[in-house]
């Protein structure tokens, strides 16, 4: 098992997101969490960061107990985050958007990995670019490079296909296809599509009002469950 969150609750202040939240991790699956907006999919990778104000229960990662360990030394542990919105700055070039994730890395090592450029091409043929020039779905490849910079043990990515044209959707998809099922990597995905959920998970977690309503592999996600999670 690589993560296992145990009874964990998480705040905004005095305002309470997360309610009794438990699940399991295995190394090299894909999870996909589902829900509603504003049940607390993003809470749950800002709580794995420790992004949140407070949180309770337990987080083991690794074989570790990191529930009160800072951010920085989360992802040291092997946590990779492209978060909503992809976060890049726009005013630093490519190359130092990569290099921003590499300082975080166990060994010290600040460099762009080869995996970021084989997996990225427009990327690695502009490394000097200013990141704010890139389009949408450039700036996401470059979120998921950075957080790959990390050399992590899992990803977690929120919402990565949001605001994404349809065809770099289908790139996007791939990528994470390949760094799961080929090269073993171990994804936690927060998403609404579910055509992209049923096409890449193992399973799936199913939240609402801030607490795990459904959670099974992914042939169990009926359309019942759908539109009862998820249906505005």
């Amino acid at each position: 098992m690589l993560m296992q969150m145990s009874s964990m609750s998480a705040f905004y202040g005095k305002t309470q997101i997360l309610r009794d939240f438990s699940f399991a991790l295995d190394e090299g699956q894909c999870v996909c969490v589902l829900g509603r907006n504003g049940v607390g999919k993003t809470t749950l990778m800002r709580s794995i960061m420790g992004l949140t104000d407070r949180t309770t229960g337990q987080i083991e990662f690794a074989g570790r107990q990191i529930g009160e360990l800072p951010t920085h030394e989360r992802s040291r542990c092997g946590i990779g985050y492209i978060p909503q919105g992809r976060q890049i700055f726009g005013k630093l070039s490519v190359r130092e958007n990569i290099l921003l994730g590499s300082f975080a890395r166990a060994d010290g090592q600040v460099e762009v990995p080869e995996m970021c450029t084989s997996l990225f091409p427009y990327l690695a043929e502009n490394l000097e670019r200013r990141a704010g020039l890139l389009s949408g779905g450039q700036q996401q490849q470059l979120a998921i490079a950075r957080a790959l910079a990390v050399k992590p043990k899992v990803l977690l990515l929120d919402e990565p296909t949001d605001g994404i044209q349809p065809n770099i959707v289908a790139e996007i998809g791939e990528t994470l296809r390949m760094l799961n099922k080929e090269l073993g990597m171990t994804l936690i995905l927060a998403e609404q599509h579910i055509k992209v959920a049923r096409k890449l998970s193992d399973r799936f977690l199913m939240i609402d009002n801030g607490r795990v309503v459904a959670e099974g592999d992914i042939d169990e996600l009926t359309d019942e469950l759908v539109d009862e999670h998820m249906t505005v």
